[in-house]
């Protein structure tokens, strides 16, 4: 095998042994039996979130059983194949083979990375929340973009997109909006998509000049059963009224929307797209999504510092450009990692910017430098 075949080897290898050590290999089909065992319970749809918790619990074990067993079958097969065109000096054989380990490299890197999301809340849904920040109505429009390259990403990943808030810009964009997105690791995932977004381009309204806005961008999970987050009633203000999204949507023909405002920490959510009774049992696990974030921020303050990052969206909390004017750029200025395809990066394409920055925060090292790559 030559040299570079067996590079690739070696790295996929390394990916295997570190999806078994996060598997814990030697007690996974034990727990796989379990989860079979209680979802044969016919009482257990009695409590439907934990059931719906238990059923995405062993969904997850299944899949990451079964990602592991095809990397690792995948990777004997092409190793048998090189070996088998080498003995009958095939060389398209080989060539072939040794191409489909090359891509077997990304793959398992891939396979790595989501088997690092396995914080406490990393598989949860996710609250986005995205608020325009300095630039006036350009950033406002510049929101809007965010919230449309965000729900872009999460139709692609296959996730639900639920609107759970909007508030209209006064001549274009959006002030603000808050969306509820449910799928798996989808926090695991946007957790680093927490901080201020800058933008640099031609003004669209007329005015002909290059402008620079903002936009901040918080992601925060979605709470379940398991952890134990206490609102004191005392420490809460509910106010109902009637609100309407942009350019007419979303009315609501009744005072239905709902606003929770925790006073000890100031937070303050809303949620106007249900019923009154829907919306306040959203508002108020939006809440507790954010008071647990805060706790997760004071735990590790170094990771998170950017989820609640104090000031205002502006110069000194940037953790991406985005420049359409006098150049093409997306850069993270956590990670460096950049592209000059910003339409793609617009559309939903930030896979790389989040695997990058997993990457980062898990190693100290980027993508390449953690596999050896120039």
């Amino acid at each position: 095998m030559r040299a570079e075949a067996q590079n690739h080897v070696e790295k996929i290898e390394k990916s295997l042994d570190l999806l078994k050590q996060r598997l814990g290999w030697e007690t996974a089909q034990h727990r796989l039996e379990e989860f079979n065992a209680r979802v044969e319970d016919p009482n257990l749809w009695d409590n439907p979130e934990a059931a719906q918790k238990l059923m995405r619990d062993r969904q997850s074990l299944v899949d990451a059983l079964e990602s592991y067993t095809s990397l690792k079958q995948e990777l004997e097969d092409q190793v048998e194949l090189i070996e088998l065109g080498e003995m009958e000096e095939d060389a398209e054989v080989v060539a072939d083979a040794e191409a489909a380990l090359k891509a077997l490299v990304e793959t398992s890197a891939k396979k790595e990375l989501e088997a690092l999301l396995d914080g406490e809340t990393d598989g949860n849904d996710a609250f986005l929340e995205i608020k325009a920040g300095a630039g006036g109505t350009e950033a406002c429009d510049w929101a809007n973009m965010l919230a449309r390259m965000y729900v872009r990403w999460a139709e692609k990943r296959g996730f639900e997109v639920d609107l759970q808030e909007e508030q209209a810009g006064a001549e274009a964009g959006i002030k603000s909006a808050t969306y509820q997105i449910k799928g798996k690791n989808a926090y695991g995932w946007l957790k680093s998509e927490s901080g201020t977004h800058r933008l640099v381009r031609i003004s669209p309204f007329g005015k002909g000049t290059r402008e620079t806005s903002f936009a901040a961008v918080g992601a925060y999970p979605v709470i379940d059963d398991n952890i134990e987050v206490t609102v004191n009633p005392a420490d809460i203000r509910i106010d109902t009224f009637r609100s309407s999204g942009a350019g007419g949507q979303h009315v609501n023909t009744t005072d239905s929307a709902v606003r929770i405002t925790h006073h000890p920490t100031g937070i303050v959510v809303t949620s106007s797209e249900k019923s009154q009774h829907q919306n306040r049992d959203i508002a108020m696990k939006a809440l507790k999504s954010r008071l647990y974030q805060l706790e997760l921020d004071r735990r590790n303050a170094e990771v998170n510092a950017l989820h609640e990052a104090k000031g205002d969206a502006g110069w000194g909390n940037q953790i991406r450009s985005y420049v359409l004017q006098p150049y093409q750029m997306v850069k993270d200025l956590r990670t460096q990692y950049e592209t000059a395809d910003t339409q793609g990066v617009l559309d939903g394409d930030l896979d790389p910017f989040m695997e990058a920055t997993l990457a980062l925060q898990v190693s100290g090292k980027s993508r390449a430098d953690a596999r050896g790559e120039d």
